[in-house]
């Protein structure tokens, strides 16, 4: 028995398609079961909830092998801790309680690079937690993702242009959420596999957010631009979308992380490297979204 928290999300959607292909028995843990497709749901045990919810965790990883463990970290948290740690509290305990023999999390890049680096040292204390419960963890670490763009959908397609807080010219790695999902059900299928590490999951190559400007203009056939804003500003946005005090200086701290590099200093290898270029996600991800309408 595989169990899948955030069955419907980018990531987790794809990782939950990737395990039905395999035949293997999956549950899944959902909030709102309906936004599960119907081919899905017939083929899935469900348990509703969330997966910070102590009783819920202990239903969903009763008889279970292997977890996939993703928190999407709720923005209006009073703290990163409750957001990560305190939400990952009860799966730990079910883990525990349940003798789960693996689990593989969607966590960050930087592990003992630096301090105070907001969501990324929340998520790498939040496998510290897990990995404490004496289960056989998979930590996959990741860059920034490219389908991160999407959020400014609206204003590349109205106005040409996108902003972030990072210098124009910085060059990281950046991956998409189909590979980070490929790697993660090979991981969920393989029994072989004990002990701690961390995955790196790099795409295939560097990218500044210049360079991203440049290939999406390619793709969509008209120019788009990157506009650096302050750091202030970034927050005063987060705010503006709801997000509470800590969450949105916990996003800051992330970025000054980034921009000292951070996301540089997991050296690329073979086994990091996944396939999805930016320009092949432009192509397939977003452009369509343009004569969908969706921009």
């Amino acid at each position: 028995m595989i169990v899948v928290t955030a069955p419907t999300g980018q990531i987790g959607s794809r990782v939950l398609a990737a395990l039905l292909e395999s035949g293997e028995p999956i549950r899944v843990i959902a909030r709102d079961p309906a936004r599960l497709p119907d081919h899905v749901r017939e083929r899935v045990e469900v348990v509703k909830g969330s997966h910070g919810d102590a009783a819920v965790v202990d239903e969903a990883f009763a008889g279970a092998e292997t977890v996939f463990w993703l928190v999407v970290a709720d923005r209006r948290a009073e703290s990163l801790e409750a957001a990560f740690l305190d939400f990952t509290r009860p799966a730990c305990a079910a883990i525990e309680k349940h003798g789960v023999s693996r689990v593989v999390g969607i966590s960050a890049l930087g592990r003992g690079v630096a301090e105070n680096t907001g969501y990324l040292s929340a998520s790498h204390a939040m496998d510290d937690l897990i990995a404490g419960t004496g289960v056989a963890y998979r930590a996959l670490t990741m860059p920034t993702f490219m389908d991160n763009i999407l959020w400014q959908a609206g204003s590349i397609g109205g106005d040409g242009v996108f902003f972030g807080p990072l210098p124009g010219d910085l060059k990281a790695p950046t991956c998409a959420t189909r590979d980070i999902a490929a790697v993660a059900a090979g991981w969920l299928l393989d029994r072989s596999w004990q002990g701690v590490a961390d995955v790196p999951v790099l795409g295939p190559e560097d990218l500044s957010q210049n360079d991203l400007a440049e290939i999406m203009s390619g793709v969509l056939g008209r120019p788009v631009r990157y506009q650096r804003v302050s750091m202030d500003a970034f927050r005063a946005t987060q705010r503006e979308h709801g997000w509470s005090e800590a969450m949105a200086q916990g996003m800051v701290d992330m970025m000054a992380a980034k921009e000292a590099g951070i996301d540089n200093a997991e050296p690329r290898t073979p086994a990091a490297t996944t396939p999805t270029t930016f320009r092949q996600w432009c192509e397939e991800v977003l452009k369509p979204r343009e004569w969908q309408g969706r921009f």
